[in-house]
């Protein structure tokens, strides 16, 4: 398992992108590196999901292989270190994969093969409602637009996504389910370093639920529909806590420095892909 290449891009200097990491010794000590095939997974074992993840993108190289759907554990944690298969018995979430389940599927069939089976370790999913609209579909399509738009630069792309851990999550069978989603794609333009941010949210839309009666129920906190954003990368620096080094410089959007508050006047919520800023 070679995990995620921090120079699989090839910019013109050589630098290295590495994932997106945990500041503070305190936070640190909670994540687990895990390699799996053109991939890694942080884990906050804390929290039993992953706090971010890393894939590599060979557009060049990918194939087409059937989906397999072998959803498993990762037996190098411990089972009450990852959110399993108890967490999505009998209600309506979805376990969502972080790495899409193509992107890493790439290289000859059975390396590819192999990122295929990996892609479905519980470690790679998060828990997301079932029900979703076009915001979703196209917030799952970002990685095929940016590598149409990378095509002049070898199909090369580095993707990272994970959750917005925030401390009003609720907590549903042991884990605290996050509401929004973040993503940041990579890519080598003329030797140089370019990256886009994006969030999905599936806060609850609306008002007057009754969460004791969701406890008594065994049902899930309540999600609403989604919404996708392009956002600053600076602004996912601030929201998720993690550090996304050279990843805010790059950023197409809008290049500023993460300070203590969002600038949510940048955000622009996409509902078609002509929006997108490049």
């Amino acid at each position: 398992m070679t995990g995620y290449d921090p120079q699989f891009l090839g910019l013109d200097d050589d630098r290295a992108v590495p994932m997106p990491a945990a500041r503070g010794e305190a936070a640190g000590a909670r994540i687990r590196r895990l390699e799996y095939t053109h991939f890694t997974v942080a884990l906050d074992t804390a929290r039993r999901l992953a706090a971010a993840t890393a894939v590599n993108i060979d557009g060049s190289a990918l194939l087409d292989l059937g989906r397999g759907d072998d959803w498993h554990l990762d037996e190098r944690v411990g089972a009450d270190e990852q959110a399993g298969p108890e967490l999505y018995a009998r209600n309506d979430l979805d376990r969502g994969h972080l790495v899409r389940r193509r992107d890493p599927v790439w290289g000859d069939v059975e390396i590819a093969s192999e990122a295929n089976f990996d892609s479905f370790c519980y470690t790679n999913a998060a828990p997301q409602a079932a029900e979703f609209n076009q915001s979703l579909e196209l917030w799952n399509g970002l990685e095929d637009l940016v590598l149409e738009y990378a095509s002049a630069n070898g199909l090369r792309l580095s993707v990272f996504t994970g959750p917005v851990f925030a401390d009003d999550d609720e907590s549903y069978r042991g884990v605290r389910i996050p509401k929004q989603f973040w993503k940041v794609a990579a890519w080598a333009s003329e030797g140089g370093l370019r990256a886009s941010g994006y969030l999905l949210d599936q806060s609850p839309q609306l008002g007057g639920i009754d969460l004791n009666e969701q406890t008594a129920t065994d049902a899930p906190p309540p999600l609403g529909p989604f919404r996708t954003f392009q956002v600053p990368v600076a602004d996912l620096d601030v929201l998720t806590g993690l550090d996304f080094g050279a990843l805010v410089a790059a950023d197409v959007l809008a290049s500023t420095v993460p300070t203590a508050a969002v600038h949510r006047e940048l955000w622009i919520e996409l509902t078609a892909a002509e929006q997108l800023r490049w």
